[in-house]
């Protein structure tokens, strides 16, 4: 009997330290005086297949709601989830628009044509005072990409005046006959866009004394000045980032990085929005956390010319990009959104989240109908995507305290290949309550966590879960709501630690108060 007590008695030890073994530790430590800039949650659209003309921008006949144009139901959704900045009209369009074709009357504008995006022809009905009447109704900051690549410094120095100088000029007389009389004080201002590919194949050392001469002439007006943000590296160009550090240093607010992840990483065959198997979501995800190095590695090198880092790195340009839905103009980047782009928002978003000491600004690709999209329209329909989901999550910790984090993932494998199965950010806001973030990025088995709030008083704990039966789950105009946030129920308070079971495969936003 007593052999019996002792064998069950180490039994039970065993399986309690094994229990504990699989157990991820996780340490949060309180807040310091960092902060995740709300403008990390920004949006980017550009003048490309329906995002803005059959998106935003409904026929001046149309009888879906709306406002001079404007879609309401899509200016509802994205108010909901906060939307800091948009970025606008490009892009590879930024570097052929000329904004002067898009003022007056309408009617009067020229027509153009978009020979970056499907070769379509334009008619200019959305232009400068059609965006900024939209920045209004979304109550977000506009941030607006000037052309570079086929433009003047003049043309862009106009612009910034009829944007911003509240006075007595050419440009301001104008703009009164357009019927604006106060200037909108646009703060955000891109100089030029990827110049080095469709802005201009330029060279660092050619595109960073362009710069210097177009900020020069890009002023800044009283009660205006400007964030002036330059046209930065193509992923892992490190060089073209030291170049611009060391020939532009601190007369830029921000530097840009651009980087997407495709599933195949090739180019040339992307691999499909909805038809995967597991070793191509692998691939794909191994592809997104990418991003955490080309973050380090473009920050180690700013912080070598600007170490008290007050040149932002912005990454204006991310997201998922696969290739066309069947049937759909190729130009026009149309693309499904699945689960797995869900988990691909949020594992990147944690990534700023935790470099919010040099990443103050980052911008989806793209708002609606286009690439990674928060919205798919279809007529007088209206789908919020995954993605979408993932935002309204993590809304919470736009401009709250950064709060440090410890622990070492768990591996997913897949073959002979591993990555962290789990990523995580944390934050305080200003009524002190904690919002952790977490993704699982393995879609086969859950993870137990025990987590220590190092010096962080809280009471209870509640959550949101977004997850879904299949990884290529997707919500349709049939079926809106196939994947979408849900209560979360897997966590609670055990003395002054957090205990949580992370789903397989979903993304896990807790508040603790």
């Amino acid at each position: 009997m007593i052999k019996k007590l002792i064998f069950s008695a180490t039994m039970l030890c065993c399986a309690v330290f094994a229990q504990a073994q699989n157990e991820t530790q996780l340490t949060i430590k309180p807040a310091g005086d960092q902060i995740v800039s709300r403008h990390i949650y920004g949006h980017f659209s550009e003048h490309l297949g329906r995002c803005i003309y059959d998106g935003f921008w409904v026929d001046e006949n149309s009888t879906i709601p709306n406002k001079g144009r404007i879609r309401l139901d899509i200016v509802d959704a994205l108010k909901k989830i906060k939307v800091p900045n948009l970025r606008w009209p490009g892009g590879c369009f930024a570097d052929e628009y000329h904004w002067r074709d898009g003022i007056g009357p309408r009617n009067q504008r020229p027509k153009m044509v978009n020979t970056n995006w499907g070769g379509v022809t334009e008619d200019n009905s959305f232009g400068t005072h059609e965006f900024l009447d939209l920045c209004q109704m979304l109550d977000c900051e506009p941030y607006i990409a000037g052309n570079v690549g086929s433009g003047t410094v003049e043309e862009m120095a106009k612009w910034v005046e009829y944007l911003n100088f509240d006075g007595v000029s050419p440009m301001t007389a104008i703009r009164s006959q357009n019927g604006r009389e106060k200037p909108w004080k646009v703060s955000f201002w891109g100089v030029g866009n990827e110049s080095w590919g469709c802005g201009g194949n330029m060279t660092p050392a050619y595109y960073s004394d362009l710069y210097r001469r177009y900020a020069t002439y890009a002023r800044n007006y009283p009660g205006a000045p400007l964030k002036r943000i330059a046209s930065g590296a193509n992923a892992d160009d490190y060089n073209w980032t030291e170049t611009c550090m060391k020939n532009i240093g601190n007369q830029m607010w921000g530097l840009t990085l651009h980087y997407y992840t495709i599933p195949t990483g090739n180019w040339g065959k992307k691999g499909s929005a909805t038809k995967f198997d597991e070793a191509q979501y692998f691939s794909t995800m191994k592809n997104c956390l990418h991003m955490e190095e080309l973050v380090t590695k473009h920050s180690a090198i700013m912080d070598k010319y600007d170490p008290k880092k007050k040149v932002a790195l912005v990454v204006d340009e991310w997201g998922i990009w696969t290739d066309v839905e069947p049937g759909t103009n190729p130009g026009f980047l149309y693309q499904q959104n699945s689960l797995r782009d869900a988990l691909i928002a949020g594992t990147t978003l944690n990534i700023f989240n935790n470099h919010s000491d040099r990443v103050k600004m980052a911008n989806l690709a793209q708002t609606v109908n286009v690439l990674q999209a928060l919205i798919l329209t279809e007529k007088d329909k209206m789908v919020l995507t995954p993605t979408y989901h993932v935002f309204d999550l993590y809304k919470v910790h736009q401009n709250a305290k950064y709060l440090p984090i410890a622990f070492t993932s768990p591996d997913y494998v897949v073959g002979d290949q591993k990555i962290p199965a789990l990523n995580v950010s944390a934050s305080q806001d200003s009524t002190g309550a904690v919002h952790i973030s977490l993704v699982n990025l393995d879609p086969n088995r859950k993870i137990s966590l025990n987590t220590v709030l190092d010096g962080l008083k809280w009471n209870s704990v509640s959550g949101q879960i977004l997850t879904s039966a299949k990884l290529t789950d997707i919500n349709t105009f049939n079926d809106p709501n196939k994947v979408h946030n849900s209560k979360f129920t897997g966590a609670k308070k055990s003395g002054n630690s957090l205990k949580v079971e992370v789903p397989a495969q979903s993304v896990v936003v807790l508040e603790l108060k």
